[in-house]
């Protein structure tokens, strides 16, 4: 065994430590879809709260009946109900591991030094994790209440605050909700008990519809007129909005959706009725098309896996964040986690970038001894029929992705993680920062993962596998490389579509535009939502 070949078997040991390790720390970390689906929720309620002025708003009328739907506030209580409880479990779960480790730990059973340094730092990982499931308890809680109260579920509403207040028992101060709960617990009693800072706790712990119906009730009970106009004209302001923001979110999407599916239904008809046809690059069934067209694979697999594991893994998972990046903030005195969303764009951006250049030096070098290339390899051309083909992979994947989603959602109930900057994305109101994330997900990511992806490791893999075979494994690879457990399904089946995209157009500019298609309409989406949502 050579030198290069033992170096490449500790680095694969080690890359394959790390994404296991970083998929098993994705277990119990919330899904972004659980996250939207509440976002989008307070949306409904918001739009529910709309009334109209005059016929002009007609249009506005008609969609906010048809989005919000019979009874918004038993649909919203049911998802918070259902988020609420999902949260229980895992806080459940999280604690139930806390205290196994922290035995391990006290009985220091395990004499290795390093196992039991190990041991502490998980400790210390899980303790995070609880206090954030904690806080997002507590806020479901809070949200829970009054819904529950709304809905005209009083006594529902004060047992839900009581027992978060139970929770803390003579530690009320020291969490922010407790004391946003007695006050909440206060001006919805039989008589009312109203605290002295009970405004400024709603301002300050509630945002969006929450806020607006607290707010309402307090101003009742302090009799209040015209702060309580003052604040039913704005809700209104922000209501007409949601209703437009509500028919862009669930419209565009539903659109989208019945074009693919009848894309996806007329293209399996016409393979079903012309398979036999001769499957050449320009004649033949779309889906038949360029079929079983090989690529000339000049390299052997140890090219193959050298780039994956130097280039991609070992870059990107460790040279980057745990060599470069912590030197070069040392040097430069700076602190990502002091970062407000402006400049954590703006580092995300950058890291991003150091990653592309990293990985397609490590593949420039890879295969250099090999140029020139033969025909069809890392193809671009601007004059082909790329645009149809990145169009039309986006509509067909559309269909495919949302299905298994759904089926993903059920099996991992709400967790599994999901892309750090999806958050980050959600809760943003900096427009500079949306638009260098916009540059991060829609355009450098799209680049850099179709070339790694489809431009090299696809055609490279049919050295040994059948193109649907390579379509695949390299879907599969595509999807484990996000590192988050629940959304290897949805992006195996993304990275089949572009698989299939680029094998039948032979041109890496229909991936990019797919891949650039779906990053964007997820901004975009993220953008409505979080915009939207306070």
């Amino acid at each position: 065994m050579t030198l290069k070949r033992v170096i490449l078997g500790i680095l694969t040991a080690i890359a394959i430590a790390l994404v296991g390790l970083s998929l098993l720390a994705s277990l119990n970390q919330p899904q972004i879809q659980s996250r939207l689906e509440l976002y989008q929720t307070n949306l409904l309620l918001h739009a529910s709260e709309w009334q109209g002025e005059n016929n002009q708003s007609a249009n506005l009328s008609s969609a906010r009946n048809n989005i919000v739907g019979p009874d918004p506030l038993n649909t919203a209580l049911t998802q918070y109900q259902e988020a609420r409880d999902s949260t229980r479990k895992t806080l459940e779960t999280t604690q139930s591991q806390f205290k196994g480790i922290q035995s391990a730990i006290a009985s220091k059973s395990d004499n290795n030094t390093l196992n039991l340094a190990q041991n502490k730092a998980v400790s210390e990982s899980i303790e995070q994790q609880i206090e954030q499931q904690s806080g997002l308890l507590n806020e479901l809680d809070l949200r829970l209440g009054i819904l529950q109260a709304s809905s005209g579920k009083t006594e529902a509403a004060v047992q839900t605050w009581t027992n978060l207040v139970e929770r803390y028992k003579t530690k009320i101060d020291d969490d922010p909700s407790a004391v946003t709960a007695q006050v909440l617990t206060g001006i919805w009693s039989n008589p009312a008990q109203l605290l002295p800072d009970a405004e400024p706790r709603i301002q300050k712990s509630l945002d969006g519809w929450f806020r607006y119906r607290a707010l309402a009730q307090l101003y009742k009970l302090q009799e209040r007129s015209k702060d309580l106009v003052a604040l039913q004209a704005a809700e209104q302001a922000t209501a007409e909005q949601a209703v437009e923001k509500l028919a862009i979110i669930v419209g565009v999407p539903a659109i989208a959706l019945f074009i693919g599916t009848v894309l996806l239904v007329g293209l399996t008809v016409q393979w079903l009725l012309q398979r036999k046809r001769l499957d050449t690059e320009d004649s033949g069934p779309v889906l038949a098309r360029n079929a079983s067209l090989t690529w000339d694979v000049p390299w052997d697999g140890e090219i193959v896996w050298q780039v994956l594991v130097v280039g991609f893994f070992f870059v990107g998972q460790i040279l980057i964040p745990y060599l470069l990046l912590p030197v070069s903030l040392a040097v430069l005195k700076l602190d990502p986690a002091t970062f407000d969303p402006r400049n954590k764009a703006f580092y995300i951006f950058a890291t991003y970038l150091l990653l592309s250049a990293g990985g397609l030096s490590v593949l420039y070098f890879s295969v250099k001894s090999f140029l020139p290339l033969p025909e069809g390899w890392f193809r671009i051309n601007w004059r082909g029929n790329w645009f149809l083909w990145g169009f039309g992979g986006y509509f067909v994947a559309l269909p495919l992705v949302v299905l298994v989603s759904l089926i993903n959602q059920q099996l991992w109930q709400g967790q599994g993680g999901s892309n750090p900057i999806l958050p980050i994305v959600l809760e943003g109101r900096d427009n500079v920062a949306l638009m260098v994330f916009f540059a991060t997900a829609a355009i450098a990511a799209p680049v850099f993962e179709e070339i790694v992806f489809r431009g090299f490791l696809l055609p490279s893999l049919t050295r040994y596998l059948p193109v649907w075979g390579a379509i695949a494994a390299s879907a599969f690879l595509f999807a484990v490389a996000h590192l988050s457990v629940s959304e290897i399904l949805p992006l195996a089946t993304l990275g089949s579509v572009l698989g299939f995209v680029y094998t039948r157009s032979r041109n890496l500019l229909a991936p990019m535009l797919l891949h650039s298609l779906w990053n964007s309409g997820t901004l975009l989406s993220l953008f409505l939502l979080g915009g939207g949502a306070s």
